[in-house]
């Protein structure tokens, strides 16, 4: 694993903390129904992470209102956006990851559509809501993924799958991007147990403390 997005952000001094503990992306959530819902400027942004900003079937120009005022180096899209859509806002100048939600089964059908329209995919695990839930897939079943498209691994992951991770290998799989498992409150994040799981699935040596497991 190469890549941590630490998604549902909101408070600046939380925002430097996992900036500094070591995350690579860093995502704000542009959906009102989320209670990590972002509804102003946070008085600090990433200068190092990249900012994603989370969309669910938001209309083009309110994602190029928010991509300039949030300066958004990603823009994710976790609707039911079509990949002329996507391909649409990728045009603006900023890459776009389409979230697909995951069940019993991988269907390649629901995103072969979107090979060249998007930078990136996000697996989540296939719930009633749009992402969010806090609850895990059975990665095994990415193995019937064909494509080429580089994606990232979501969906309830805890400090504790750490280790897991570490042996998790697909060739396409870039990172993973966590999120409630690692919060003390909705939006704030444990800096400290981000930090920790962060440099034990990028350096296969270190192990998780279990001391820090409080989730």
């Amino acid at each position: 694993m190469k890549l941590v997005k630490v998604c549902g952000m909101r408070e600046a001094t939380n925002i430097r903390e996992v900036e500094q503990a070591g995350a690579d992306w860093i995502g704000f959530i542009f959906y009102p129904e989320s209670p990590r819902f972002v509804h102003e400027v946070p008085d600090y942004l990433p200068r190092k992470s990249k900012r994603v900003g989370v969309f669910v079937n938001a209309p083009k120009e309110k994602i190029s209102e928010t991509i300039s005022l949030f300066g958004l180096d990603l823009v994710q899209l976790h609707g039911n956006e079509s990949p002329e859509f996507c391909e649409n806002i990728r045009r603006s100048g900023v890459k776009v990851i389409k979230s697909f939600r995951v069940g019993d089964e991988f269907k390649e059908e629901e995103v072969e559509p979107y090979h060249g329209k998007c930078d990136y995919f996000l697996f989540d695990t296939q719930t009633s809501l749009y992402g969010g839930s806090g609850e895990k897939f059975n990665w095994e079943t990415l193995l019937n993924y064909r494509g080429n498209t580089f994606f990232l691994l979501s969906g309830g992951i805890t400090p504790g799958d750490a280790e897991a991770l570490k042996t998790f290998s697909y060739p396409k799989c870039i990172g993973v991007d966590i999120n409630s498992k690692f919060e003390i409150s909705p939006a704030v994040k444990d800096a400290k147990l981000v930090k920790q799981f962060i440099k034990v699935i990028k350096n296969p040596g270190n192990k998780i403390d279990n001391k820090t497991l409080l989730i």
